[in-house]
């Protein structure tokens, strides 16, 4: 695994630079197997990125004609549903794509068993990527966030589906929610190609500062879990969540 950490002065920045890094991996995915795969996320960084990417200037920069994409989790709503992390990029995004509709992946959050629903996940990874050595999915992107409690996806602290080895997605009941959510496992999430994390906000500092440079407690702090095996690890933060930190690179 190789590790970058870019610091950047403001969430629009971090945007921009995610955009440029998405849409340069998709062509060099493109060019080398024919498609690009790529797993979105869920919270308020991400948007910034996704209504970048349905302007005109960013849609001409990625080949999304050759794109399959899903979401690293979602939440167990339908996907009109507020607080949809397919829904919340369908609008700035998605539906300004030229992406083919059998090409968008959305987990089915409506489903009244979870825990099918995750089954029925894995296996539409599992047709439309590549495989890695221990068999999982092969994205070639994953974008992540990070909340100020350390979780990413919906790997929150001390939930089961941080022990999962043998799937790549698991139905994750979160007792801190009262809530059951949908979401790539580590085994999933450290089989990609390359995973970008986008982190801002003072808030998140402290915390990206125990992820970063803290012992490594995945149990407590689930982003440090994901460590790709053979893929690139990218921390894309802005000044502000990067206030923590000792070690610093622009």
């Amino acid at each position: 695994m190789t590790r970058e950490l870019v610091v950047l002065p403001d969430v629009d920045a971090v945007a921009w630079e995610a955009a440029a890094r998405l849409t340069t991996a998709a062509r060099q995915a493109v060019q080398a197997r024919g498609r690009f795969t790529l797993a979105l996320s869920g919270g308020a960084t991400p948007l910034r990125l996704y209504s970048l990417l349905g302007m005109g200037e960013w849609l001409v920069r990625a080949p999304w004609e050759q794109a399959h994409i899903f979401w690293a989790d979602e939440r167990c709503v339908p996907p009109d549903h507020p607080d949809s992390n397919y829904g919340a990029a369908r609008a700035p995004m998605l539906a300004r794509l030229p992406t083919p509709a059998d090409q968008i992946h959305r987990w089915y959050g409506e489903a009244s068993d979870p825990q099918a629903e995750a089954r029925r996940y894995a296996d539409v990874l599992r047709r439309h990527s590549d495989r890695a050595a221990n068999g999982m999915p092969r994205l070639d992107l994953i974008l992540l966030g990070m909340g100020a409690d350390g979780h990413t996806a919906s790997l929150f602290p001390h939930t089961a589906a941080l022990r999962v080895t043998d799937a790549p997605t698991a139905a994750n009941h979160v007792p801190q929610l009262g809530a059951t959510r949908l979401t790539l496992t580590f085994p999933a999430l450290n089989a990609a190609r390359a995973v970008l994390f986008l982190v801002t906000g003072a808030e998140k500092a402290q915390t990206l500062a125990r992820v970063l440079e803290g012992p490594a407690q995945p149990d407590e702090l689930p982003a440090q879990g994901v460590r790709p095996s053979n893929g690139t690890l990218t921390w894309l933060v802005d000044a502000a969540a990067a206030t923590e930190l000792h070690a610093r690179c622009q």
